[in-house]
């Protein structure tokens, strides 16, 4: 049986508020841009990211850098598409400090994901997907409201408050830090948990 969770809600959005415009915590002053979700808008799968990167804060795009690219592979060869699925991120801004001229991804913290999670609800009640896919930890947490492993939330049958299926699975950019044997063991665990993802798809709308 699925694991439904329990969580509180975030405040309600105030009028004219959206995360454009979001000021509930401090990313958004060293930030280009909010990087909103893409993609299908009632999608039965939604995949859903940490923050944005370097690239993506640029561009007002999600999952279009390095990570991206290995995320579009991996929904290939799930027999997905980019155009079909719906890809946001937990956190709407680019947090980063840093390092020479180079920008460097800054994990977010949990006061910053539950800053955020009022847009990531207002996309999740919108396209009412009947999967949704935590591509790592901040998304887990963000997800679930727990600091769970990615290794021990495979594991588990989760559920959203609306209903929705959770799955976890590693994100793209863990592939991408990964050395040795450790980035093939990856990437066949993200292939697997779309594949898983794309099978409770298509159950859930028979």
């Amino acid at each position: 049986m699925a694991k439904a969770v329990k969580r509180s809600l975030p405040t309600p959005a105030s009028a004219g508020e959206g995360p454009q415009t979001c000021r509930r915590c401090d990313l958004w002053k060293h930030a280009t841009q909010a990087v909103e979700g893409e993609g299908a808008p009632r999608a039965k799968i939604m995949l859903v990211g940490e923050q944005p990167g370097d690239e993506e804060d640029v561009r007002g795009h999600p999952f279009v850098g390095p990570a991206g690219k290995i995320l579009d592979q991996a929904l290939a060869a799930a027999g997905l598409e980019r155009k079909d699925v719906f890809i946001t991120n937990a956190v709407k801004h680019f947090k980063w400090e840093p390092r020479g001229k180079r920008r460097l991804h800054k994990k977010p913290g949990a006061g910053e994901i539950n800053a955020c999670l009022i847009w990531l609800e207002q996309e999740i009640a919108a396209g009412k997907p009947a999967v949704i896919v935590a591509l790592g930890a901040t998304a887990l947490r963000a997800l679930t409201g727990a600091a769970l492993s990615i290794d021990s939330a495979r594991q588990q049958e989760l559920r959203h408050p609306n209903g929705a299926r959770i799955l976890a699975t590693y994100h793209p950019s863990a592939i991408l830090r990964a050395e040795g044997e450790r980035p093939l063991e990856l990437r066949a665990h993200l292939l697997a948990d779309l594949r898983r993802a794309a099978q409770i798809a298509s159950l859930e709308s028979r």
